[in-house]
């Protein structure tokens, strides 16, 4: 039986591929909003801000991987550096 992850990673993978038609896109666009607490820009898809009950290293590491990953946008790194340095300063 697939995790939530895996079944997540599938919707997010349809988003992005060229030979699905839209309705199956938008099908797993809803999915991922309403049932993963993803949100969709266009075929772009990210995890909500939420980081209760998570661990703070594993997010920090993640966090940090974003600024360093030469794929992710500059709103998205900018998003993880205000996001770290709101965790250094609690």
């Amino acid at each position: 039986m697939p995790t939530d992850a895996q079944i997540a990673g599938g919707h997010k993978a349809n988003l992005k591929n060229p030979n699905t038609s839209e309705e199956s896109k938008e099908n797993s666009k809803k999915i991922l909003e309403n049932e993963f607490n993803v949100q969709v820009d266009g075929d772009n898809a990210s995890q909500s801000n939420d980081d209760e009950g998570k661990n703070p290293n594993n997010v920090a590491g993640g966090l940090k991987a974003t600024l360093k990953n030469p794929n992710v946008s500059d709103e998205a790194k900018e998003s993880a550096k205000e996001r770290l340095d709101n965790m250094s300063a609690s």
